[in-house]
């Protein structure tokens, strides 16, 4: 796959991409709304070139009590993230392996954790096992926003009922109709020691 230049259809206002990093986008700006007083952790899993977070912070009320960490394994990917969260010392911004939980030490409990553009990219065993650590991830209160796409075999549904399963309440979901699946989820259960080592998921041709 070649990440770069999928990443330009975010510039094109009529695609499916950019409409859903608007989506996004717009639950990232409410769970930072509603995240409480104090400094505001969030990690963001694959990140990319950093739009779905950095974007938020130029004009967010928050965006001071924000400590971001942004994990992203393509180098040009992430100088890109780097270079737009440029004036935001508090984003930081890894290149490496985004699956490892080791990049999260020192960064959960997070208030938000940004899981875009994974579950369309590995198999349905590693979105159910990504979604059954997330309680690693999370303090209580904290907002999960989350895409997989909705061709055949749709699985939005499903992952809602993972996170639910997990102590997770649903917040908004993205209409069966809309050419994405954007999903938010507000965890309401007791956050779990992270453990360290783990591989959470591994991109594979033909996952989704």
């Amino acid at each position: 796959m070649d990440w770069q230049a999928w990443h330009t259809k975010y510039d094109d206002p009529e695609s499916a991409l950019s409409r859903r990093l608007e989506a996004v986008q717009a639950q990232v700006r409410a769970a930072l709304d509603r995240a409480p007083a104090g400094p505001v952790p969030v990690i963001s899993l694959c990140a990319g070139q950093g739009r779905d977070l950095i974007d938020v912070l130029e004009d967010h009320p928050r965006r001071g009590d924000v400590q971001a960490r942004l994990v992203e394994l393509d180098s040009e990917l992430s100088a890109f993230a780097r270079e737009r969260a440029s004036g935001l010392d508090q984003v930081e911004v890894i290149t490496g392996d985004a699956s490892l939980t080791d990049q999260y030490v020192g960064m959960v409990p997070a208030e938000l954790v940004l899981l875009c553009g994974i579950f369309g990219n590995i198999t349905s065993a590693d979105i159910e096992r990504t979604v059954a650590t997330t309680p690693q991830l999370c303090r209580t209160g904290a907002t999960v926003v989350w895409t997989r796409h909705r061709d055949e075999p749709d699985l939005v549904p499903t992952v809602c009922d993972w996170f639910e399963a997990r102590g997770f309440e649903r917040v908004w979901v993205s209409a069966p109709e809309a050419d994405f699946g954007v999903g938010a989820h507000r965890f309401t259960g007791v956050p779990e020691p992270l453990v360290t080592g783990q591989r959470l998921f591994s991109f594979v041709p033909g996952a989704a």
